[in-house]
């Protein structure tokens, strides 16, 4: 017993020395950020951003986790930014060659998890209960999203008194809007190489369903084969995932870093309220929607969390959320999801389920109406609603895709273009949000639509 007991206190002194650090770490590097708005105290807040670097380093390097590392690298990106903009103007490269090479194991990936889950799992009949289960979720907490930030744009007015440049007057012109054959006929590739190429991954996902329908309905001496070797594929993909996130923390950091380094700290100046309005929304949302799910699925909030951290963190510091896809396919399996499952609804949700993008798109749209002293009835903006909800199906692919979902509905409400362009001053801020939003609401889909079909394999914590 005292052997047990002399062997703990180490530890337990350890941990407390571990946390001591990191709060310190975490006090003097925010007192360094905020003291970066003063420019008489500059010298200070210089030492004091990287004092809190300097703490925060042997917490990092104890825990050794991605998510720990991606967190520093963040941190360290922030500092850089603001210390060495020039060299950090040049660290956008890393990020790219990240983004090149995730981009480079997400169609294969995909198309080995759906048709080996298919044809080598006899998963056939389940499909199409599959997919329409995930459509009906993917609608619903979209829905939702929208309704929600539409009351939050209601009950903050943080575009009101926002000045618009002189330009204001000029009328946004009519962006272009698909119809809904367009957006059907989008969804079904017409070459599969092109799609590939194209990192079209809703194409992918529809080539993948029918190949592996197709291979489902051969003979077990021609299918088992191609299968083996699918499945072999598959699993050279996920093992290439765990290479590739290795260098995921430094092109976290890296993506921060250029970020700052262009955009600033001050970039909030005049929108600080429209910020705080969605990171509060995005909050509501997660305790009001999402979390509510879960516990109603019987699915554990905790468990939950800790599986989707490392992949929601790389989304929100590239600001890309298909940069998390192939680490978030792989935690979702690990969570008891199975592989057939996360291939073809979390494909699926990259353009039927983004829950972020949800959550702005119509609180940007009373934004920029509030901005140019346009007001919107209740009827007209549940009208805009209903429009949201069909022109932001398949926004995923297209970086920046947000404005011109808003450009258009900003030109049947006659909205200046100047009251939304004034929204790209943080747009970038707002995307980190969104890209982590549309990571987890895309794991949760996989989960739900597990639980649902009694698919998901509950494990221990």
């Amino acid at each position: 017993m005292s052997a047990h007991t002399e062997s703990s206190r180490p530890k337990l002194g350890s941990r407390r020395a571990e946390n001591a650090f990191f709060a310190a770490a975490v006090l003097v590097f925010i007192a360094g950020i905020a003291l970066s708005f003063a420019p008489s105290l500059a010298a200070s807040a210089f030492v004091l951003r990287w004092i809190g670097l300097v703490l925060f380093l042997p917490v990092a390097w104890r825990r050794r986790s991605l998510l720990v590392w991606t967190f520093y690298a963040m941190i360290a990106g922030v500092v850089l930014g603001l210390d060495a903009p020039h060299f950090s103007g040049q660290l956008r490269v890393i990020g790219d060659v990240f983004l090149r090479l995730i981009r480079m194991i997400v169609a294969p990936l995909i198309f080995g998890g759906i048709v080996t889950g298919i044809a080598g799992h006899s998963e056939l009949k389940g499909v199409g209960r599959v997919a329409l289960k995930a459509v009906l979720f993917f609608e619903v907490v979209t829905t939702l999203g929208l309704v929600l930030g539409l009351i939050a744009i209601n009950l903050s007015h943080a575009g009101v008194g926002v000045t618009l440049p002189a330009t204001s007057q000029a009328v946004a012109p009519a962006a272009h809007s698909e119809t809904w054959q367009q957006l059907i006929l989008n969804i079904f590739p017409e070459n599969i190489a092109q799609a590939v190429a194209q990192n079209q991954i809703l194409q992918v996902a529809i080539f993948s369903l029918l190949f592996g329908t197709a291979l489902a309905t051969l003979p077990e001496s021609k299918r088992a084969p191609l299968v083996t070797v699918l499945q072999s594929l598959t699993d050279t993909m996920f093992r290439m995932t765990k290479i590739i996130m290795v260098i995921a923390p430094l092109a976290a950091g890296a993506a921060m870093a250029y970020t700052v380094s262009s955009a600033g700290l001050h970039l909030l100046a005049s929108l600080a309220l429209l910020a705080v309005t969605y990171y509060g929304a995005i909050a509501a949302f997660i305790l009001l929607v999402l979390i509510p799910i879960l516990v109603a699925g019987r699915i554990s909030v905790r468990r939950f969390a800790a599986a989707i951290a490392e992949p929601a963190a790389i989304g929100f510091a590239t600001t890309s959320s298909e940069a998390a896809l192939p680490l978030a396919m792989e935690r979702l399996e690990e969570f008891g999801v199975p592989r057939w499952i996360v291939s073809f609804v979390v494909p699926t949700g990259y353009s039927f389920n983004m829950t972020g993008s949800s959550v702005y798109l119509t609180m940007a749209a009373i934004f920029a109406a509030q901005a140019a002293g346009i007001h919107l009835s209740l009827g007209e903006q549940l009208i805009m609603l209903a429009t949201l909800m069909l022109t932001s199906k398949g926004v995923a692919g297209v970086p920046r895709a947000t404005l011109v979902v808003l450009m258009a509905s900003a030109a049947d409400l006659h909205i200046p273009s100047s009251a939304i362009l004034v929204l790209l001053g943080v747009d970038t801020l707002m995307d980190m949000g969104r890209s982590a939003m549309n990571v987890i609401g895309n794991c949760m889909a996989a989960v739900v639509v597990a639980r649902w079909e009694g698919e998901l394999q509950d494990q221990s914590a």
